[in-house]
């Protein structure tokens, strides 16, 4: 099954040709500053199997809790968060799931919680999720 998704004003859209490897929540501070919430959902794909297929996102690089480089691509026009590449994760896109079309948000069943040390304490564990305290 292939994944399609889009910023919100539809500026930027991106397709990857593979289903998630993995499905993880990110609880680290970059990811709670960067989607001003109080964690990310995510679908990983190879990076092979992603491609931009509308618009040209813009792109920040941040240093992330593990220490190395964390690059958050957006929509310039609405300011959507879309997908990271990290150095952490070399050949994978993390996909930020709200923005997957027909369902694909709903990440069913997610494997790994990274940055469980930085979990907001209001905010329970995943049940059947393996829990990492940090990661990289």
């Amino acid at each position: 099954m292939s994944l399609t998704g889009s910023c919100l004003c539809g500026e930027v859209a991106y397709a990857s040709s593979s289903p998630a490897t993995l499905t993880a929540l990110c609880h680290c501070s970059d990811c709670q500053k960067w989607t001003g919430s109080t964690y990310t959902a995510n679908a990983v794909v190879p990076e092979a199997s992603f491609q931009v297929t509308k618009g040209e996102p813009k792109f920040y690089d941040t240093i992330g809790d593990s220490g190395k480089k964390n690059r958050h691509f957006f929509c310039a026009n609405c300011g959507s968060s879309l997908y990271g590449v990290l150095d952490v994760m070399p050949g994978e896109i993390v996909i930020k799931s709200g923005g997957l079309d027909n369902g694909a948000a709903d990440l069913k069943n997610v494997g790994l919680e990274f940055y469980c040390e930085r979990r907001l304490s209001f905010v329970p564990p995943t049940e059947g999720a393996k829990q990492v305290p940090r990661f990289g």
